[in-house]
C-alpha cells in the first residue's frame, strides 16, 4: 500500500443519486470515512424516478428504513408491475409485473405449460389469465402475500411509487443524522494532481476549498467531474433507442389508486402515468427527429386522466453510458454515469446497483485499478443488458402506422437481442445472462405482451397428459382468485398503515 489510505470521501451533486449514495456510504462505510456531500438549491435535479423496482427493498433492507414510514415520507405507493398499452399493436395491453406467472410444475417454466395448451395458434396474452398479479391489478388490490394457499406458488412482489423530491429529502435526513456533512455552494473549479491525474480538491464560488480522496459525480447529465474534468467519452445508443426528450407534469390524484405503473405508446414515443397518494407523475417521452415539442405537449396533456397541475416540464438527454464509470479517483452515479429511459423504471435501481458495487469495491489505499476495471466492467455488462430489455419493447412492434415505428420495427438491433428473440421465437426459451437483472419470467412477459407466440414449447411439459393438464390449470386458477380476493383494495391498504399526513397530501 504505497498510496495513503481514503478517509475523506466527496459526493457532488444532491438528488435521488447523491443521497441514495451518501446514506448507503454512511451506513456501511460510515465509521471509516468522513463523507461530504456537496449541493447547490440553485441548481435543479431531474426528479421525476419516481417508480422503481423490487430490488429498491433491498436497499431499504439494507439501510434499515421502515417501508411504512418511507411511504408516508414520500407519499408513496405499491407496485406490482408495468401496464403497457398500444405497444405491439394499437389496441393491445399486457402487464409486465414483478412475479412469476402460474407456477414452475416438473422443474419446467409455467409458459411452456400455458403454450401447450394454448397451442400454436393461441393468444399471447392469454397467459395472464394465470397471473396472480395481473388478478389484483385488474381490482386495485394490494396486501403483503408470501404464497398462494398451501401451494409453493410465490405470492405478490412489488415495488413503489413516491414523489422523488420528497425520497431525496428523506435520504438527506437519513444520512445527516449518520454524519454525512452538507455544502451548499456550486462548483467554480476542480483541482487535480499533477503527477497522478487524481481529483484532489473542488473549490466553490464563495471560495471554499473541499478537499477529499475519493470523489462521487452525482452531478445529473453534466458529468462534471467524470466528463467534463476527467473526459470520459459518451457512447451514444440512440440509434437503438431513438427518444431525447421528455416532458414531466404533475396532475391531480387518480380516483382509484391502482398499483401499477401505465406507459402508454404514442405516435413517436410514449407517456408515463405514475399513481401517488397526493397527486400523479405523468410525462412523455418522445423522438425529436419525429415530432415537435409542441405536438408532443400536446399528446401529453390530452392523454393525462386528471387535470394538470401545472406546466410541462422540459427534460434533453442522449441514450448511452460513459465510456467509463470509473476514472482515476472518481465514480460517476446517476446520470452522469449514463442515461436509460424509464420505461422498465430502472433509474433508481442503476443509481442502488452502482452504489453497491463500488462499495463491495472501494478502495482501502494502493493501487485501486483492479478494483476499477472490475467495477467498469459489470456496470458495463448492466448497461447492455437494460439497453437490449428496452429495445425488445420497440423493436418487436406489429406497429407500422407511424415514421417512428417503422423505423422502430426495421431498425438494426445488437446480435445480443438478436438471438434472444430467434431462441424464444423457435422453442420459448429465454437466452438470459447470469447476471442478468430482468427474470427470465420478465424475458417472457415481454416477449409475449409484444405478440411472439412461441412455435414450440420444452418437450418435457408433455410428461402431463392432457387431462391433468387441464386440472392443473383450472385448479390454479380458482387458488390465485380466492388469494387475491381476501385482499384489501390498495387504498384501504394505505390507509390502514402508511397514510400520508393532511399537510403533505396538501402540498
Amino acid at each position: 500500500m504505497d498510496r495513503p489510505e481514503v478517509r475523506k470521501l466527496v459526493i457532488v451533486g444532491g438528488g435521488t443519486a447523491g443521497w441514495i449514495t451518501a446514506a448507503a456510504f454512511a451506513r456501511l462505510l460510515g465509521e471509516r470515512l468522513t463523507i461530504e456531500l456537496v449541493e447547490s438549491e440553485a441548481i435543479g435535479t431531474v426528479g421525476v424516478g419516481e417508480a422503481t423496482i423490487p430490488q429498491i427493498i433491498r436497499l431499504n433492507t439494507i439501510l434499515g428504513i421502515d417501508e411504512h414510514e418511507f411511504l408516508r415520507a414520500t407519499s408513496g405507493t405499491f407496485k406490482l408491475g408495468i401496464e403497457f398499452v398500444d405497444w405491439g399493436s394499437k389496441g393491445s395491453r399486457y402487464l409486465h409485473t414483478f412475479g412469476e406467472t402460474g407456477m414452475v410444475v416438473g422443474n419446467v417454466a409455467f409458459h411452456h405449460h400455458w403454450r401447450r395448451s394454448a397451442g400454436a395458434a393461441g393468444d399471447p396474452k392469454g397467459l395472464w389469465n394465470w397471473s396472480l398479479h395481473q388478478m389484483a391489478a385488474d381490482q386495485a388490490r394490494f396486501g403483503k402475500l408470501d404464497r398462494v394457499g398451501n401451494t409453493p406458488m410465490a405470492g405478490l412482489a412489488y415495488a413503489y411509487h413516491f414523489d422523488a423530491s420528497r425520497y431525496a429529502q428523506f435520504l438527506r435526513a437519513y444520512a445527516e443524522a449518520r454524519g454525512v456533512t452538507r455544502t451548499e455552494g456550486i462548483v467554480q473549479s476542480v483541482q487535480r494532481d499533477g503527477e497522478s491525474g487524481n481529483i484532489c480538491a473542488i473549490t466553490l464560488q464563495n471560495g471554499t476549498v473541499v478537499a477529499g480522496d475519493f470523489f462521487i459525480d452525482c452531478t445529473g447529465f453534466r458529468s462534471l467531474l467524470l466528463g467534463e474534468e476527467l473526459g470520459v467519452g459518451y457512447q451514444d445508443w440512440s440509434r437503438w433507442l431513438p427518444c431525447d426528450r421528455a416532458l414531466a407534469v404533475p396532475s391531480e390524484r387518480l380516483p382509484t389508486l391502482v398499483p401499477y405503473t401505465r406507459a402508454t405508446a404514442k405516435d413517436a414515443g410514449w407517456q408515463w402515468r405514475i399513481p401517488l397518494q397526493h397527486r400523479t407523475g405523468n410525462g412523455h417521452v418522445y423522438s425529436s427527429g419525429f415530432t415537435s415539442d409542441d405536438a408532443a405537449a400536446d399528446t401529453l396533456l390530452t392523454g393525462l386522466d386528471t387535470n394538470a397541475l401545472g406546466d410541462p416540464r422540459p427534460i434533453r438527454f442522449t441514450t448511452g453510458r460513459r465510456e467509463a464509470f470509473w476514472a482515476h479517483n472518481c465514480a460517476a452515479i446517476g446520470l452522469s454515469s449514463g442515461f436509460l429511459e424509464p420505461l422498465e423504471s430502472t433509474s433508481i435501481h442503476l443509481i442502488q446497483s452502482h452504489v453497491s458495487r463500488l462499495i463491495q469495491l472501494f478502495p482501502r489505499a494502493g493501487d485501486p485499478s483492479a478494483m476499477r476495471d472490475e467495477y467498469n466492467r459489470r456496470c458495463a455488462a448492466e448497461f447492455a443488458q437494460i439497453r437490449d430489455f428496452l429495445i425488445l419493447h420497440y423493436h418487436r412492434t406489429d406497429r407500422e402506422d407511424t415514421e417512428f415505428w417503422r423505423y422502430c420495427k426495421h431498425m438494426a438491433v445488437p446480435d445480443s437481442l438478436t438471438h434472444k428473440l430467434a431462441l424464444f421465437a423457435a422453442s420459448g426459451r429465454v437466452g438470459r445472462d447470469v447476471d442478468d437483472l430482468f427474470r427470465e419470467a420478465s424475458w417472457v412477459q415481454v416477449m409475449l405482451g409484444q405478440g411472439i407466440m412461441p412455435a414450440d414449447y420444452d418437450p418435457m411439459a408433455d410428461r402431463m397428459s392432457e387431462g391433468q393438464l387441464a386440472e392443473f390449470l383450472a385448479n390454479l386458477r380458482t387458488l390465485m382468485a380466492r388469494a387475491v380476493a381476501g385482499l384489501p383494495t390498495h387504498e384501504q391498504y394505505l390507509a390502514r398503515h402508511c397514510p400520508v399526513d393532511a399537510a403533505l397530501l396538501a402540498a
